[in-house]
């Protein structure tokens, strides 16, 4: 019997079920549930505006009976193109109401992707903000089919004054000079739906809930069809190996983007499910991300990597006690050791009692799939399953399972898996794998290997990975230790293409806040590389920046800086 059946990570649950049992319920109906029992407590804020749980579930039938009236039926998909606002939310769980199926993506999609999106999706509308709405009508031209365009706009959300002054913003700027017809205002299609009735609610609970996008394993993007199980079965694990046993009335900074499995699994259905509140943030920086700390104190923030990192850099929370911070969650991107002591150090500075607690998960399903457990933290280590999740690794290209410490494929199975890839049999077929054990395995693609006990250590992706004189390097290994440096904020390491090595390593550095990027600092990280790595390894260039791209989630990008240097290169 292998690891993976034997599940010896259930002795570090603490007071975590090892099993959960799931409402065959769609994601409305788990909450409706929650605001028939918790009707006052708020279900998010939004720039100082508050809406209870009550209120959330009329303003979803609302939207429900618009969007019907509009002639949205069972089925049909609907592209989401939002920021974090009310009207994301609510449409989310409106089209969850009728049937219909949200498809996510960025709002700062270019305009060719929004008309992939929309193609690729078949989708019979899409909602966006005022600012966005010139470059989606550009597009319609490529798309295959009538699409009706839904305008919402971010200050019919906002408290007064707010709701004054924002059309002075930037934003509300961008928001300006719409034409008078090619579209409909959000306004408008929930008011045209007030005498409309609802049809009887028969969703499923394997029905597909949503359509996220992912590069997957092979980096082409493709659309995840997730269920209504996949997202309740997040929310109710998240819940249990929080070690919280109920989030009722907590707040949840929810800056992770709508769009984004983190974002929308956990940073928003596990909380609504939870009974907690949804802080909801439209746009990310570091002014926008300490007022909030210091002035709404969530208790719970789930992030990625750089979402922590960006507390180092700020000087606005110099004497802010952050006590009121009961669950940090980083999950997304690899969080290395050395970036988790400093945070968990800035952390304690600021009389806060929790540290990071490390996840992982894909978006094949939906996200987070492990956690380390509160009090059995391993250096390194990405934690151990959630409730009714079983973990293997396999060697690559195969359903071979590994034994204990020894790296391979991760794969996962559990009621998050995905139902597949939105049109794509084949590329369904070479990542969900029956292993001959009666489970469906889904391989994600990732290097890593587990330990005797269960608890699981990411390497990277299989496919991320440098080849110097013959040699294997893999980047994060090499990030974890420049980041270890003090003098170092943050760095991201590829491979370049070399006649004589194959690829040698070049290192782009994030200096810490006050620290001068000269020669001298080369030289110090260089010799302090040679100490660390084995020689082979040792970056033959190094770069400084001032910061590093992100991808839309807030990753390092670091394909952006591989194709900056192979143009540099002529490559």
């Amino acid at each position: 019997m292998g690891i993976s059946s034997t599940a010896p990570w259930l002795k570090y649950y603490g007071n975590t079920p090892a099993t959960i049992d799931y409402p065959r319920k769609t994601m409305y109906q788990m909450i409706a549930l929650t605001a028939k029992k918790y009707p006052n407590n708020i279900a998010y804020s939004f720039m100082g505006k508050e809406t209870t749980f009550s209120a959330f579930l009329s303003r979803i039938d609302a939207t429900a009976k618009g969007l019907y009236h509009m002639g949205i039926r069972k089925g049909d998909r609907v592209t989401i193109c939002m920021a974090n606002t009310p009207q994301a939310v609510d449409c989310f769980y409106a089209l969850n109401r009728i049937g219909a199926i949200p498809n996510m993506i960025h709002p700062l999609s270019a305009a060719n992707e929004i008309a992939f999106y929309l193609n690729v999706s078949h989708s019979k509308a899409i909602l966006t903000l005022d600012q966005f709405y010139g470059k989606v009508a550009s597009i319609m031209g490529q798309v295959s089919h009538p699409v009706e365009i839904l305008i919402a706009r971010i200050q019919d959300e906002l408290p007064f004054p707010l709701s004054v002054l924002y059309p002075l913003t930037k934003s509300g700027q961008a928001g300006k000079g719409l034409p008078k017809s090619g579209f409909t205002y959000w306004n408008a299609m929930v008011a045209a739906g007030k005498g409309a009735s609802l049809p009887a609610d028969d969703g499923k609970y394997d029905d597909c809930g949503a359509i996220l996008y992912s590069g997957g394993t092979t980096g082409t993007n493709k659309g995840i069809m997730l269920s209504n199980l996949n997202f309740n079965s997040l929310g109710l694990q998240t819940i249990a190996a929080s070690g919280f046993g109920s989030v009722a009335g907590m707040k949840m900074l929810s800056i992770m983007p709508v769009f984004h499995g983190f974002g929308l699994g956990i940073g928003i259905h596990t909380a609504l499910m939870g009974g907690a509140t949804c802080i909801l943030i439209p746009q990310f920086n570091v002014k926008v991300y300490t007022d909030t700390l210091k002035k709404q104190k969530p208790n719970l923030i789930p992030g990625v990597p750089t979402l922590f990192e960006a507390l180092l850099r700020t000087d606005n929370l110099d004497g802010v006690d952050l006590s009121f911070l009961k669950g940090i969650f980083s999950g997304g991107d690899s969080l290395s050791p050395e970036l988790k002591k400093k945070v968990d150090a800035f952390l304690k500075e600021h009389n806060g009692s929790e540290q990071i607690r490390v996840g992982y998960g894909t978006t094949e399903c939906v996200t987070a799939s492990c956690l380390t457990p509160k009090d059995y933290a391993r250096s390194g280590s990405i934690g151990v399953p959630f409730p009714d999740v079983y973990y293997k690794i396999v060697k690559p290209g195969t359903t071979e399972e590994c034994d204990p410490n020894i790296e391979g494929e991760i794969c996962i199975s559990g009621p998050t898996v995905m139902l597949g890839y939105m049109d794509n049999p084949e590329e369904t077929a070479s990542t969900l794998k029956n292993h001959g054990d009666g489970r469906i395995w889904l391989h994600t693609g990732d290097l890593g290997h587990m330990d005797e006990d269960g608890f699981v250590y990411f390497r990277q992706r299989l496919k991320r990975m440098i080849i110097t004189s013959g040699y294997n390097v893999y980047p994060s290994q090499l990030e974890n230790i420049i980041d270890g440096h003090d003098k170092v904020l943050l760095s991201c390491v590829i491979g370049l293409k070399d006649d004589y090595r194959g690829q040698r390593v070049k290192a782009y550095v994030v200096p810490m806040p006050g620290i001068e990027p000269d020669d001298a600092l080369r030289q110090e990280l260089l010799d302090y590389c040679q100490i660390h790595m084995a020689k082979y390894a040792v970056p033959r260039e190094i770069e400084f920046r001032a910061e590093l791209p992100k991808t839309l989630v807030g990753k390092v990008a670091y394909r952006v800086l591989e194709e900056e240097a192979a143009r540099e290169a002529g490559n």
